[in-house]
């Protein structure tokens, strides 16, 4: 499994829980996307296990490679352990499906049915919880109020204040934040091995804080993204030329990954540009991303047509311009 960089203080806290025994049945793992969420979570989840079996001898959450919990969870079938998360679409595998069902919800049973196989403890990890329907939802409450003897639910979360407040009331929130530089530099490091310090820099310029967002970017020449929407904010865009130019390319079917790109960097750029502003412009900058972050999302989620997404968020950008640009 790999390694966890720049979370020391959220394993401290976990640890503390754990070592007195009095472990709360229930975490909130919250933050933004890509800083490692997900990986404290499988390594919480090994730790635990492994604990269950015997003293690990390791610091942290780290267990050997070779301990038998360590090999079963590697190999998907550690019967102690389960995991909630969308699965690939019937109709396409290529896909996932839009969100975790009732019907998984309702699978913990064959794990919470049976007693614990090779510790105490039961764990369920569910990446990420925001992707819960509604019934599902509801589904997994019931769990959370009344917890099982030597169980252990870690929850994903990259927006806490969307989730049911029952859900957050049950679970004890940890929030993980995004890596500083060093630890930056060394999940690139260990994730890109034979990447130049140059490619890293620009990984993790990238996407600050976030490896896992950078290692999406890798290969899509995120720079000349940077500067085709740069141009737009800085110049303007009277003609229409340069966003339907940009729209056109992005809404090809191979650029599906330089169009998310282009959704997860937008509302940045025009967050950075609102920074550098004050009074009567600030205010105008911050409707702007506003609009940035809605249109954003709504894409995402509704599966709205990319050419026209790009087209508007581009107008957005250009919007920033100063007036004489934007004649």
């Amino acid at each position: 499994m790999s390694a966890l960089f720049g979370h020391d203080a959220a394993i401290a806290v976990f640890r503390e829980g754990f070592d007195a025994g009095k472990l709360h049945h229930a975490w909130l793992l919250a933050g933004p996307q890509g800083i490692g969420k997900a990986l404290f979570a499988e390594k919480a989840a090994l730790r635990v296990l492994a604990e269950g079996q015997g003293q690990v001898g390791l610091p942290g959450l780290d267990v050997p490679d070779d301990h038998p919990a360590a090999k079963l969870v590697a190999a998907g079938s550690h019967p102690d352990l389960m995991r909630l998360e969308r699965l690939p679409r019937e109709s396409n595998p290529a896909e996932l499906a839009r969100s975790i069902t009732v019907d998984q919800v309702r699978g913990l049973s064959r794990l919470f049915g049976t007693t614990a196989s090779m510790s105490p403890w039961r764990v369920v990890i569910v990446d990420s919880v925001d992707d819960l329907e509604r019934a599902a939802a509801n589904a997994l409450l019931k769990n959370l109020e009344e917890p099982p003897p030597h169980s252990l639910f870690l929850l994903v979360s990259h927006a806490p204040e969307r989730l049911l407040p029952t859900i957050r009331s049950r679970c004890r929130p940890l929030r993980l934040s995004p890596l500083d530089s060093d630890a930056m530099t060394s999940a690139l490091r260990e994730a890109l091995p034979e990447a130049s310090d140059r490619e890293l820099a620009e990984l993790a310029a990238a996407a600050p804080g976030s490896p896992g967002r950078a290692l999406a970017f890798q290969g899509l020449d995120i720079a000349a993204l940077d500067q085709a929407m740069g141009e737009l904010a800085r110049e303007g865009d009277p003609t229409n030329a340069r966003r339907s130019a940009l729209a056109q390319s992005l809404a090809l079917k191979s650029a599906q990954p330089r169009y998310e790109a282009f959704l997860a960097r937008a509302p940045s750029l025009v967050a950075a540009e609102a920074k550098r502003r004050s009074g009567r412009a600030l205010d105008e900058a911050l409707r702007t991303w506003e609009r940035a972050q809605a249109l954003a999302a709504s894409a995402r989620g509704l599966s709205l047509d990319p050419e026209s997404v790009v087209f508007e968020l581009a107008g957005l950008l250009a919007s920033l311009a100063p007036a004489a640009a934007r004649r």
